[in-house]
Parts: structure tokens; sequence; C-alpha cells
């Protein structure tokens, strides 16, 4: 079977590390000095912001279209865009967490706080890829022709883009 969608599953192994990330900066939370979670929020702040969701705007502008087409509903997708929301909603409560961290060592409410948001949202997308990767693309790996798989690639980056375009604007 030809993957035409090979350039999709390599972009997700290229964040697998990312999202391992954030799995280990909880695990950090009341072992580490303060710095070390700090930093570490920071980073996986970065990382959820500025690359996890324009990936998400790209695959709602450009892959989840193709899907509903290609299975015959506009409904085909709904529950992975519902995925992306609830991810918005972490990235926004991890925000605030990161901006309440000071130098002092975290109180009770700040570590249950973080660790829920940093274990919930590595589980949330952990298991949003491993749909994309074992449901949807198998199905487009099958029913797309090499001319739509392109095009739905080009559109894509354009949208991933322009979505890290107007994060930094």
């Amino acid at each position: 079977m030809n993957i035409l969608t090979q350039p999709l599953r390599d972009e997700h192994k290229e964040l697998f590390p990312h999202v391992d990330r954030i799995r280990q900066v909880a695990e950090l939370i009341g072992d580490a000095p303060i710095a070390e979670v700090r930093h570490g929020v920071e980073e996986v702040y970065d990382f959820l912001a500025n690359h996890l969701k324009p990936h998400a705007e790209a695959e709602e502008a450009a892959l989840y279209p193709v899907v509903q087409k290609v299975l015959g509903s506009p409904d085909a997708t709904k529950t992975m865009s519902r995925d992306h929301v609830e991810v918005g909603h972490y990235i926004e409560e991890l925000a605030a967490l990161k901006d309440s961290l000071v130098d002092k060592p975290l109180t009770g409410d700040q570590a249950t706080s973080l660790r829920r948001v940093l274990f919930g949202v590595y589980g949330l997308v952990k298991v949003h890829f491993a749909k994309e990767e074992e449901v949807y693309l198998p199905i487009l790996d099958q029913r797309l022709t090499p001319e739509s798989a392109l095009k739905m690639f080009e559109a894509m980056e354009a949208a991933a883009h322009a979505a890290k375009h107007a994060a930094h604007a």
C-alpha cells in the first residue's frame, strides 16, 4: 500500500518527543527545584501554544475537510475537533499557572493544578495522535490520489504557516 499520508506521520514523529516532555515535566513536580519546574512548564507552554496549536489549526483547515469528504459526513471529525478545543483550554490554563510560578516552592494547590493540566493534556494529545494514525490516516492512504494528498498537505502547510504567523502578530 502506498503511504500517501507519510508527511503527516513524519510530522507526528517529530512532535512525539515534545509530547513525552509534557509527561516528564509533570513528573518533576514535587521532586525537582522550582527553577527546573518553571523552565519545564515554560518549555511545554511554548510547544503547545506555538507548535501544537498551529498544527491543530492546520488539521481543522485542511485535513479534517478531506476526512469528512472521504467518509461522506461533515460529522466524521467532530470528536477530533472537540479534542482541539480541549487542548486550547489546557493551553489557557497552563498560561495562567505558568504566570503564577515564582522562585518559592509550589503551594499544594499549584502542584495539584499543574499536574492535572500537564497529565491531562499529555493524555489527550497522545490519544488524539493515535486516533489519527490508526483510524484516519489508513483510510486516507486507501482513498486519496497522490494529487489530492499533495493538495491536502500544501493546504495544511499554508494553514500552519498562517496560524504561526497569527500567533506571533
